[in-house]
């Protein structure tokens, strides 16, 4: 058998969960890109306890490189719910950047209290594999063309005891995972606003599924309001619909590398 479930158990694999914060008409963003946070004071302290909650926090290169978050567990408040629930003050962070194009500038790198991994492909250049070496600290090469997230988790719940992983987006990001079958929960914020635009991003971008039949089904958890928002917790019941992660896994695992820090000039 050469299936990946056959192999590896879906056990073996971090609980993933998504948040996300969308408009009424179900946008992440305005088209241009320029306004991405539009969350209440609400949402904010909803994404720092779900962030109280995570070993660690993914979110994709252009996520990071244009909004200037750190993807850290905020105030002391929330580090002191991490301890009481048996978690280390702050969280791994985990960047996605399939071709290596993540900004090293980028205001994440300039806060260094926990560990920074960037996974990215065989299609990232070298010299931006040396590039992000130098501010990360450790550069996972794991896929061909673009990311092979189920190696990639893996690797994170074997070599880095990441059990619950929590993915901040954006969308392209969020879509590969759930077209993987990788992600357990989604979370979502309702927010009172209509931007519009046919290009405005949304909480799953990409290609997308051609009909109805493979959407990935969901199942309402759990739903709050606050004020004007609504707050929805989602279990992901994968593309059948009949269970979390029930579809069956065929493709073959891809080689993967890593590229280690290099040590700073004095």
């Amino acid at each position: 058998m050469n299936g990946r479930s056959s192999r590896s158990p879906r056990s073996q694999l971090p609980f993933v969960f998504v948040n996300m914060a969308m408009t009424a008409d179900g946008k992440t963003a305005t088209a241009n890109r320029a306004v991405s946070s539009f969350g209440s004071e609400n949402d904010q302290r909803q994404l720092l306890l779900l962030r109280s909650r995570a070993d660690a926090v993914i979110a994709g290169a252009r996520t990071v490189d244009s909004n200037p978050i750190n993807l850290g567990p905020g105030p002391a408040t929330y580090r002191r719910l991490r301890l009481r629930s048996g978690l280390v003050e702050y969280n791994l962070r985990i960047i996605v950047s399939g071709a290596g194009s993540l900004n090293p500038s980028a205001e994440v790198f300039r806060h260094r209290f926990s560990p920074i991994i960037v996974l990215t492909s065989e299609r990232a250049p070298a010299n931006a594999l040396r590039r992000l070496s130098k501010v990360a600290d450790e550069v996972k090469v794991c896929g061909r063309e673009t990311v092979d997230f189920f190696q990639a988790l893996l690797w994170l719940r074997k070599e880095w005891k990441v059990e619950r992983l929590l993915c901040e987006g954006g969308g392209q990001l969020n879509s590969a995972l759930l077209t993987e079958g990788l992600v357990c929960e989604l979370n979502l914020t309702i927010c009172p606003k209509v931007v519009g635009g046919d290009v405005a991003p949304t909480i799953a971008d990409g290609q997308g599924v051609p009909v109805l039949a493979q959407a990935t089904h969901l199942r309402l958890k759990s739903m709050k309001r606050m004020g004007n928002e609504m707050f929805l917790v989602y279990d992901v019941l994968g593309k059948s619909g009949s269970g979390p992660h029930s579809r069956p896994r065929t493709a073959q695992s891809e080689g993967a590398t890593i590229v280690r820090p290099r040590a700073s000039p004095s």
